[in-house]
């Protein structure tokens, strides 16, 4: 794929504000997730199940996958790394059950997404299924603007932070200091080739308070919604990620001020000079109202 202008600002949007990772050996909670308020699930094969449990947590993501019982929740499946045991039939197994999207993790070049795009249609993947890169290593923070340009088959980045805490020998503090500079930069490369963007998920299932903290970070950093790890970090991750009323009725106000306003040079809006990039903003904001409102 070559290099490319940057994309056009688009208001297309997929809600996916809200991506929760389900063990795939646990048939109560795949179960389970056919009834939370979730806008994507990752089916999981590789950190939630274990060793002995891999065969048959394959299957079964593969049966829910292909089921067509979850309703409007986009289902992936994130299989296990490029190297491991598993991956070449987790892989094969989850391209023939045709799920939305292959989560992959720890890319960490380009030429990993390219083998990885080959890989689904030699398996005969479908169409729909695209590919989902987790972004967890300082090689691949330093190569994620190539990898995020590597295929048009590639929809998402997925920021594996605790990984990421990891191999930086940093720590888990509030504010994330210390994960910044990964985060931003993967931000520029998804918003430069055009592709959504995940945030990581929060440890502390209990901590309720510094979960919305990090939800209103990652909002206003840019992230398109973050990935979760239990099912009752759901629906304060949908509101937060989500334009509130005030939002929708100040970017309608926008569109009508300046579509009134056209040809007269000058437009405002409660007393603020409107230009093109605030209606395109405002545009988006819309956008994604009315895909969440169509989706729920």
């Amino acid at each position: 794929m070559t290099e490319a202008n940057p994309p056009e600002a688009s208001t297309a949007y997929t809600p996916r504000r809200s991506v929760l990772y389900m063990p795939s050996s646990n048939e109560r909670a795949l179960e389970k997730a056919k009834t939370l308020p979730v806008d994507a699930l990752i089916l999981d094969l590789e950190d939630a199940v274990g060793p002995g449990d891999k065969e048959a947590a394959r299957a079964a993501a593969c049966a829910a996958a292909s089921s067509g019982e979850y309703g409007h929740r986009e289902v992936t499946i994130r299989v296990n790394g490029v190297g491991t045991q598993w991956h070449e039939a987790d892989l094969e197994a989850a391209c023939a059950a045709g799920p939305d999207g292959i989560v992959v993790p720890k890319v960490n070049s380009a030429k990993e997404v390219k083998n990885l795009e080959k890989a689904l249609v030699r398996f005969g993947a479908p169409a729909k299924t695209r590919l989902w890169a987790m972004i967890e290593t300082p090689e691949a923070i330093f190569n994620v603007r190539k990898i995020a340009k590597a295929s048009d088959r590639l929809a998402v980045l997925v920021m594996g932070t605790n990984d990421l805490v990891k191999e930086l020998q940093a720590h888990h503090v509030p504010g994330r200091g210390p994960l910044l500079t990964a985060l931003s930069w993967s931000l520029l490369a998804a918003r430069r080739s055009g592709i959504a963007i995940l945030d990581g998920v929060y440890n502390n299932v209990k901590d309720l308070e510094g979960f919305e903290a990090e939800c209103i970070q990652g909002r206003d950093m840019g992230f398109d919604g973050k990935t979760l790890i239990h099912p009752g970090q759901v629906e304060p991750c949908n509101t937060i990620f989500a334009p509130d009323e005030a939002a929708v009725e100040e970017a309608r106000g926008i569109i009508e001020a300046f579509e009134a306003g056209a040809g007269t040079g000058v437009v405002t809006y409660n007393g603020k000079m409107i230009e093109n990039l605030h209606v395109d903003i405002a545009r988006r904001v819309l956008a994604t109202h009315e895909a969440i409102v169509a989706r729920s």
